[in-house]
C-alpha cells in the first residue's frame, strides 16, 4: 500500500542526513587494511543489530537470576559486554521470545523476558541505555552507551489482544514479529507444519489486518520475519508504515520459506522497508554438504541490495543460541563482515547505511506515521467478534 502523500514529508526528514553529512576522511588512508577501515567507520557511525536472543538465556536458562551474573564476560558465549564492545555494537534490539510450541503462558513469558532485559540494562548503566525512540538512540550513541531496544518475536505473545499489544508498546516494545514458527489465529507462519486456523494462503485474517493497522497507529514496527510469503504480501497490502524483516535472508540464495523472495524485495519501496540479514547457518547456506561462510552472508546482503537497493538492507544476526556462521561466531565479529564488503566495493555511505542508518530511517518513518495518525481512536476489535 503506497501512501504518496507522505513522500514529501519522508524525504524532508533530517534524521538520516545526520549521519550522511559527516565526512569520512579516514578512508583516504590507502595503506590501512580493510579491517582497520571497518573499525574506523564503526567508531564514527552506529552499528545496530535488529535481533539477539540473549534475553531468552537470561530469563529462562538462568531463571531470571542475573544479580550475581557477570555479563561483562561469559565463557563460550555469543553475547557479552566484552564482545559487544569489540564488535563495536552501538544498538541492539533484544528479542523478547519464548518458544511458541510451548503450552506455557506466553504473555507471562514475554513479561519475564522484558523484566530481565530491563534489569540487565539497569545493572550496567555505564554500558547500556534503554531506548524507545530514534531521538533517544541518537543521544545514547553520543554518550557511548549501547542503545537497548525491545523487539517481541511472535504475535502469540499478545494472545490476540489489542489491549496487550498497546500495553507491550507502553513497556518499550518497538517491533513485533507477527508470528514465530507457529500460526497465530490471525497470521500465517512460514514454518508451521499444521494448517492455519483459516484458509491457507490468506496470510492475514481481517483481525490480523487490524493488528497491523493498530501497530501503525501506535508506532510499533511491523516485523515480517517468520511469516509465510502470503502473509508478507498481505502485510504490504495493508500497512500504512514501513515494515522490517528483523532477521531474514534471501530466498533466491537459500530457498526456504523462512527467507525473503525477490518478489517481496521488489515491493519494499512501497513502504520504505528494510531487510536485516540473518547469520544463522541453515538460513544462509541450504546445501547440507557445505558449511556457511562469512562470504555467504555477504552474498545474501549483496543479493538483497541488488533487488531492493543498498538502502534497504541491514543486520539482524540472530545471535543467542543457534548455530551462526562460524566466521561470524559471536557479536565481536561484525567488523570482519564490513571488511569483506569493503573488498567488494561498497562505498562509505552504503556501509554507514548497512550498519545502522537504514534501520534508523525506517524507524523514524514509523514514528512519523504514528504522529500523523495521532487523532485516530484505538482499535477495539476482539478476535471473537463475528466480523473477524
Amino acid at each position: 500500500m503506497v501512501y504518496w502523500f507522505l513522500l514529501p514529508l519522508l524525504l524532508a526528514l533530517p534524521f538520516s542526513q545526520a549521519y550522511e553529512d559527516v565526512q569520512i576522511p579516514f578512508f583516504a588512508a590507502k595503506k590501512k587494511n580493510r579491517i582497520g577501515k571497518a573499525h574506523d567507520l564503526l567508531r564514527h557511525h552506529p552499528l545496530i543489530d535488529a535481533h539477539n536472543d540473549f534475553p531468552m538465556i537470561l530469563a529462562f536458562f538462568k531463571d531470571g537470576k542475573i544479580n550475581q551474573l557477570n555479563i561483562t564476560h561469559i565463557d563460550h558465549a555469543q553475547t557479552d559486554i566484552e564482545r559487544l564492545r569489540k564488535g563495536q555494537v552501538a544498538g541492539q534490539f533484544w528479542s523478547i521470545y519464548y518458544e511458541c510450541e510451548s503450552k506455557e503462558n506466553q504473555l507471562l513469558k514475554a513479561l519475564e523476558a522484558i523484566d530481565v532485559t530491563k534489569r540487565m540494562v539497569d545493572l550496567y548503566p555505564e554500558t547500556f541505555k534503554l531506548v524507545t525512540s530514534t531521538k533517544q538512540f541518537k543521544k545514547a550513541f553520543k554518550h557511548g552507551r549501547i542503545g537497548s531496544m525491545l523487539g517481541m518475536e511472535g504475535g502469540q505473545m499478545i494472545d490476540s489482544s489489542m489491549a496487550a499489544l498497546r500495553s507491550f508498546y507502553g513497556l518499550g516494545v518497538r517491533y513485533m514479529t507477527l508470528t514465530h514458527n507457529c500460526h497465530t489465529p490471525w497470521a500465517e507462519s512460514c514454518c508451521d507444519p499444521n494448517p492455519p486456523p483459516f484458509e491457507r494462503g490468506m496470510g492475514l485474517t481481517a483481525f490480523g489486518r487490524k493488528i497491523v493497522l493498530e501497530m501503525n497507529r501506535i508506532g510499533m514496527m511491523v516485523d515480517i520475519s517468520h511469516v509465510s510469503h502470503a502473509a508478507m504480501h498481505a502485510v504490504l497490502d495493508t500497512t500504512r508504515a514501513p515494515v522490517i524483516f528483523s532477521h531474514s535472508s534471501s530466498h533466491s540464495l537459500c530457498s526456504i520459506e523462512r527467507n525473503v523472495p525477490d518478489i517481496i524485495l521488489e515491493r519494499l519501496y512501497e513502504t520504505d522497508g528494510v531487510v536485516m540479514v540473518n547469520f544463522i547457518s541453515d538460513f544462509v547456506q541450504c546445501d547440507p554438504k557445505k558449511n556457511a561462510t562469512l562470504s555467504d552472508v555477504a552474498d545474501h546482503i549483496e543479493h538483497i541490495a541488488s533487488v531492493a537497493g543498498r538502502h534497504r538492507v541491514g543486520l539482524g544476526a540472530d545471535y543467542g543460541m543457534d548455530d551462526v556462521t562460524k566466521e561470524l561466531g559471536d557479536v565481536s565479529k561484525y567488523p570482519k563482515l564490513f571488511a569483506e564488503l569493503i573488498s567488494r566495493g561498497w562505498s562509505d555511505k552504503e556501509l554507514v547505511g548497512l550498519a545502522g542508518e537504514n534501520i534508523l530511517r525506517v524507524w523514524k518513518h514509523v514514528e512519523l506515521v504514528k504522529d500523523m495518525l495521532s487523532k485516530e481512536l484505538p482499535e477495539e476489535s476482539r478476535i471473537n467478534d463475528k466480523s473477524q
